[in-house]
């Protein structure tokens, strides 16, 4: 016989699957009807329009047809603004100290921060952060991304990310794209508009995105700073004095040459520096012949400097999958480089 104790047992298994807090602690079944082998219930989703509102159903009439429910029915709505601002403090202070200090950043937090840095734009920094990151969800890591290059943002196009954050009153939650949460102002822009800040804002909107993002549990954060020695990667540097860094570099002595600036800005800083990877190292032919185009002892050069090592050398290739993504394949060339790379983090 179904009780509305047993359906409500049935339910707190199912999480909704933004937050991953069950829809039960989450006060979002209301109003359980039974009649015989019928069911009626509410699901109050946390936001009007919420874009997975087809998952929770799916969800809950699997789970309830499971027990011997022959047929749900689901009347849908939406928390009132108390209880969204009731939610929003309750998330908060899962996150945030009383003092403000985002959790993640206590040094019991467990929580790794791989900040991904270069002395220029183009050389393929994004590209190392989103695939270090995806190899890393691979292995089964909690992988966030945090994209605070706030003026050349690109992390959403370059995993072709088209929906927005669901905001819960002022807490955003991140955006899932291959088993990884990111969060970038890419998302709070209008189209392709430029963002014109100086330093204060800029600060506080990295702030903004440690503080008034519901990361959840996370085993990395990547940050994807700006290129060079800006605002941005001094603000990161004073707020996340833990984080470790990967320069990214490509062969050309001209390249490495402005990488060692971020280089030694890490140093000064006292960040650690896992390493050097350089992109674009080489192309390889249908013979397997080596071909350097942009010359050769860069990336030496630029691990001699700053008394680190290379830990990555990535060819010239496109990902292959015809979708405009530059997420490389599990199984390609540069998808097993990035998750030998990914393996050596998870010792470092």
């Amino acid at each position: 016989m179904l009780t509305n104790e047993h359906i409500l047992k049935t339910l707190q298994k199912i999480d909704d699957p933004e937050l991953h807090k069950s829809i039960v602690d989450l006060n979002m079944v209301r109003n359980i009807q039974v009649n015989d082998t019928h069911i009626s219930l509410d699901i109050v989703l946390t936001i009007q329009g919420c874009p997975l509102k087809a998952k929770i159903q799916q969800d809950v009439e699997e789970a309830l047809k499971a027990i011997g429910a022959s047929n749900v029915s689901i009347k849908f709505g939406s928390m009132t603004d108390e209880e969204r601002r009731n939610l929003t403090a309750s998330l908060k202070s899962e996150n945030v100290t009383d003092k403000g200090m985002p959790k993640m950043l206590l040094p019991d937090s467990g929580v790794k921060f791989i900040a991904v840095t270069s002395g220029k734009g183009g050389v393929g920094k994004s590209t190392v952060t989103i695939n270090l990151a995806v190899a890393l969800a691979r292995l089964g890591k909690r992988v966030g991304i945090l994209d605070a290059d706030i003026y050349g943002f690109s992390i959403p196009a370059m995993m072709k990310i088209h929906q927005k954050p669901t905001m819960i009153d002022q807490t955003a939650i991140p955006v899932v794209s291959h088993g990884v949460k990111i969060i970038s102002m890419g998302f709070f822009t209008n189209e392709n508009q430029p963002v014109m800040w100086r330093g204060p804002m800029l600060n506080k909107w990295i702030r903004n995105f440690l503080v008034n993002t519901h990361w959840d549990e996370l085993d990395y954060l990547l940050i994807d700073l700006p290129p060079g020695t800006g605002d941005v990667a001094i603000d990161m540097a004073a707020m996340i004095p833990q984080a470790q860094e990967i320069i990214v570099t490509t062969p050309h002595l001209a390249a490495s040459h402005v990488a060692s600036r971020a280089g030694l800005m890490a140093q000064q800083t006292n960040h650690t520096i896992l390493g050097v990877v350089e992109n674009m190292a080489y192309f390889e032919n249908a013979n397997g012949e080596k071909n350097y185009l942009f010359g050769q002892g860069g990336a030496e050069k630029l691990a001699d400097e700053l008394k680190t090592s290379i830990i990555a050398q990535i060819p010239f290739a496109q990902p292959e999958e015809n979708t405009g993504s530059s997420v490389y394949d599990e199984d390609s060339i540069i998808g097993e480089v990035f998750t030998h790379l990914a393996e050596d983090m998870m010792y470092q």
